[in-house]
């Protein structure tokens, strides 16, 4: 994930989960210690479509929805994946078998969090820092067949929100999914984050 999405997370993030909707560039640029520029580029785009309001010293988000679907929109899943492979596994048992170190995305994120799944799903998504693939490799090596596990590259933020990814970014990564069941998982979230 580039640093736009990083700050864009953070921003959703407090949003839709701890309902905070006032910022200021510079508190967000010394937590991820990124230039006032890059926290000031980052939100170009989501000023320019209205899902936030500049004024006075900080901004204020006023459109969570359409943010949510702007970043979606520009997320790129694909190029974050560093592995994938087939394992004759049980959804659940590839779950149980993950290093302490992973962090559960998509269908397993929501299913932590929320006990309960839309559909079935035959798909595993998990993020992992590349230093670490090493021991989800040595787990699942590489094996010809459906592909059913798939690590996306972390960035190194990402575990400070838990063992699971906020829903912001689970939203992102479902929108960018092929699976005919990642449409029950949206749907679901969706009405969870914004009570439809």
């Amino acid at each position: 994930m580039n640093k736009k999405e990083v700050i864009w997370r953070e921003i959703l993030f407090q949003a839709i989960e701890n309902k905070k909707f006032e910022f200021t560039q510079k508190e967000i640029a010394q937590k991820y210690k990124f230039s006032l520029s890059t926290a000031f580029n980052a939100l170009k785009v989501p000023r320019d479509s209205g899902c936030l309001e500049a004024g006075g010293r900080g901004f204020r988000v006023v459109d969570t929805e359409k943010w949510l679907y702007l970043w979606a929109t520009f997320r790129n899943l694909k190029k974050d994946i560093i592995y994938q492979t087939h394992t004759d596994e049980d959804i659940r048992d590839i779950e149980g078998e993950m290093p302490p170190h992973i962090i559960f995305g998509v269908f397993s994120a929501y299913l932590k969090k929320y006990k309960d799944a839309p559909a079935d799903y035959d798909k595993v998504y998990v993020y992992s820092e590349k230093e670490k693939l090493a021991d989800i490799k040595s787990r699942f090596p590489h094996k010809k067949g459906r592909i059913n596990l798939i690590v996306i590259s972390s960035d190194q933020w990402l575990k400070n929100f838990g063992k699971i990814t906020p829903d912001c970014q689970t939203f992102a990564d479902l929108w960018n999914l092929p699976e005919w069941y990642a449409k029950d998982f949206l749907n679901a979230l969706k009405e969870k984050l914004f009570h439809f």
